[in-house]
């Protein structure tokens, strides 16, 4: 390999952080490149170009010897075999439009050419490299969520992934707003006093539930991330016995086994022996989440395989690298 060219870009965009990663043939990580998220949905188009311009440029300066870090100053551009963008927020064919000029864009920018470019949404490219094409679901609860899967015939089915205004149920933010949400309501004599009002204010630096209602109302310092933190105090809660922080998390479960189960039914899995892959912090830190979940779908798909082994998104989609390279 000489100094300007690596076979494959992976990149995972979700809606917490983008992570850029340059691999070679022998599936060896060259580069590894962080920044925030570039889900344009939530951070804009300026600022999901910027981040992911960033992670890769980061895994560059990682992957490239040191001499020729700063490539894109040279005429030369880094040659890439395949490139595989798994997108948050890539949902609409209007999405896929814009989300596909900002992919090119970056890559100008950073003066990379590639000969075979693949944009997916970030959930669909983690299952297609995790199953290569054959049928399976992934179900991904990090600060948003969303349920993808691949039917036997090839057919695809999507379920959530809608975004914090009107979706993401059962994810970080989901559960952090049900948080605020009975914090309010037990301040009003609704329901029963929770210890989350003393661990979010807490956390908050908040003095009190007036001070946490213009916290809610104060664009500076509420944010879809922010409320998302907040899900660890509610498994906090939960397992010091606060019944109100078990129901948010028993809620959580119910919602993201809807969406695997509207899935498998959309796409005939019910019977089949197909891989169920969960991912995601929720799903990986909060284990009253996780085993009632399994337990769900087990109980409703008792053939189905659960992978809970938490392997990253970004595997998925260095394996569909690899799978697209091998095949072409």
């Amino acid at each position: 390999m000489n100094q300007w060219h690596i076979p494959l870009l992976a990149v995972d965009g979700g809606g917490t952080k983008s992570l850029a990663m340059f691999v070679n043939y022998n599936q060896q990580v060259l580069g590894t490149g962080v920044a925030g998220s570039c889900n344009y949905h939530g951070k804009g188009v300026e600022s999901a170009t910027y981040e992911l311009k960033l992670a890769i440029q980061r895994a560059i300066n990682e992957a490239m010897p040191t001499q020729v870090q700063n490539h894109s100053q040279i005429n030369a551009p880094l040659q890439v075999d395949c490139a595989v963008f798994g997108i948050a927020g890539l949902d609409t064919s209007y999405d896929r439009a814009l989300i596909v000029k900002l992919v090119n864009q970056v890559l100008f920018d950073l003066n990379i050419q590639i000969k075979k470019l693949i944009v997916e949404n970030d959930c669909v490219a983690a299952l297609l490299g995790a199953t290569r094409g054959k049928p399976g679901i992934l179900a991904i609860a990090g600060t948003g969520s969303i349920v993808c899967g691949i039917g036997k015939d090839g057919k695809r089915s999507r379920v959530g992934g809608w975004g914090h205004l009107v979706g993401d149920e059962g994810s970080g933010y989901w559960i952090g707003k049900q948080a605020l949400t009975a914090i309010f309501q037990a301040s009003d004599g609704r329901s029963d006093a929770t210890l989350l009002a003393e661990e979010v204010l807490t956390y908050l630096q908040i003095e009190d539930v007036e001070q946490l209602f213009h916290w809610v109302y104060n664009e500076k310092t509420y944010s879809v991330d922010r409320v998302g933190e907040l899900s660890r105090l509610v498994s906090r809660a939960a397992h010091q016995g606060d019944q109100t922080a078990h129901r948010i998390l028993e809620r959580a479960t119910d919602e993201l086994f809807a969406g695997i189960k509207t899935v498998m039914d959309q796409l005939d899995l019910q019977e089949l022996a197909c891989q169920v892959i969960l991912q995601g912090g929720v799903l990986k830190h909060e284990p009253l989440v996780r085993q009632r979940l399994i337990q769900s779908i087990s109980e409703y798909a008792p053939q189905a395989i659960v992978d809970d082994n938490e392997q990253e998104p970004i595997q998925g989609v260095i394996a569909m690298g690899l799978f697209a390279m091998s095949s072409s």
